[in-house]
């Protein structure tokens, strides 16, 4: 049985791996194409780099209150979350890069140093739902897989989850969970994995498992999934 630990130290291997095509993605980037829209309505690529970057930081103080059991909230408040990045957002490309590199560099230096006992522990989402340090660890590969998309420089998510292998079981599964208990029941089934919607099996519902993620994220209607596609809640 894979301990808490051990699924943790794999997702941040997946981090890595998705912080370093990150660094590719976004090298050389200047004020134009930062200033560019990205695939989210109302965002600019700034807008997206600066998300990430205080995610980043977010859950850095989630995996702090999982290690230390100090309360640490992921942000101050939600209005607190967006000002900052509108903020960040505004800053001049050389600056904006180099804060998405060192926050990267933030999350991932706590987190090697997190103790091997420390990922069973438990923080509260911005939700306010208990996360284990592991689920933490989930979250940053989830938010930097589905949002190096979203930068529009060339990534879809079948591209993105391709370079995961494995992990894509989990990228795909943190989407159905953070869409809470309240889904219709389907089987989602894709390119080898298979996942279980809502409270009990359902309708087969087929596609790639960049597909089923962009359907679950929001990010698409389903219309090129195969099966009947139930209608399931906005993401929020």
């Amino acid at each position: 049985m894979t301990t808490a630990s051990e699924k943790a130290h794999a997702l941040l291997d997946g981090v890595r791996k998705l912080d370093d095509e990150w660094a590719r993605a976004i090298g050389g980037l200047g004020e134009p194409e930062l200033r560019a829209p990205s695939a989210l309505p109302g965002w600019s690529r700034a807008h997206v780099l600066a998300h990430l970057a205080r995610n980043a930081d977010g859950l850095k103080n989630l995996l702090t209150w999982a290690d230390t059991g100090v309360e640490t909230p992921m942000y101050p408040s939600a209005e607190a979350r967006d000002a900052d990045i509108e903020a960040c957002a505004q800053h001049p490309a050389a600056d904006l890069l180099a804060d998405f590199v060192a926050s990267a560099g933030r999350f991932e230096q706590y987190a090697a140093a997190m103790p091997d006992d420390a990922w069973a522990r438990e923080a509260r989402n911005r939700q306010g739902v208990p996360v284990t340090g592991t689920v933490v660890a989930r979250m940053r590969l989830s938010e930097l897989t589905i949002h190096l998309a979203d930068l529009d420089r060339g990534y879809d998510l079948d591209r993105v989850l391709g370079l995961l292998g494995p992990l894509t079981d989990d990228v795909v599964q943190h989407a159905i969970t953070s869409r809470g208990a309240h889904l219709p029941a389907v089987r989602l089934v894709a390119d080898g994995f298979e996942w279980t919607m809502g409270a009990a099996p359902g309708a087969t519902v087929a596609g790639t498992a960049g597909q089923l993620l962009a359907w679950l994220s929001g990010r698409s209607d389903g219309a090129e999934l195969d099966g009947t596609v139930p209608r399931i809640p906005a993401w929020s």
